[in-house]
């Protein structure tokens, strides 16, 4: 097993010993989904309070930089942090669930292979619409200038089959960005 898979594995492991439900987003789990892109880091999504960060951290174990108050900081102001599996050097992006959004984006998750081996295991993946309607927040966020994150959005609005029109433009409208996925749609 190649080391993304074992620190993939590592934090699935610690995040379901915590008893936290996540699911894998971002260009990982875009990947998975037929739309590949290289990433640095794995973005996760989890339903993780304050009162978690210690029983995560220790599920961890010693092979990582986890530090539970700068989770707590970060979870009483709603904002991401990270955990980095010292072995492999690789970075996991923990981005708490504080949202109606999110608690929708946990729910239709669904699980599949995820992996840069043939040993891929199974994980909690988030759809492809909500894959495409997180980038579409991250890149209005983001002050609309990465061309990165713009062209994951086209290539998704464009390259997946079958997506549900009527769940993006609800969730669009409510988040914001339906004028850029009318963009992203051409």
């Amino acid at each position: 097993m190649d080391s993304f898979a074992n620190a993939l594995e590592a934090v699935a492991g610690a995040l379901e010993r915590a008893g936290i439900r996540f699911l894998i987003g971002g260009s990982v789990a875009s990947s998975a989904r037929g739309v590949p892109r290289m990433t640095i880091d794995v973005d996760l999504l989890a339903e993780i309070r304050e009162q978690q960060a210690d029983g995560f951290v220790a599920a961890l174990g010693p092979d990582w930089y986890a530090d539970a108050d700068a989770m707590r900081k970060s979870l009483q102001l709603g904002r991401p942090f990270n955990v980095i599996h010292m072995p492999s050097g690789q970075k996991f992006d923990i981005f708490p669930a504080v949202s109606e959004f999110h608690r929708a984006e946990l729910d239709r998750a669904s699980w599949m292979p995820v992996g840069r081996s043939g040993e891929d295991r199974m994980y909690p993946v988030a759809s492809q619409e909500d894959i495409l309607l997180a980038k579409l927040v991250w890149y209005r966020q983001g002050g609309e200038v990465s061309e990165r994150q713009w062209s994951d959005i086209t290539g998704l609005a464009a390259g997946v089959a079958g997506l549900d029109r009527g769940y993006l433009e609800h969730w669009a409208n409510r988040l914001g960005v339906m004028d850029l996925l009318d963009r992203a749609r051409g």
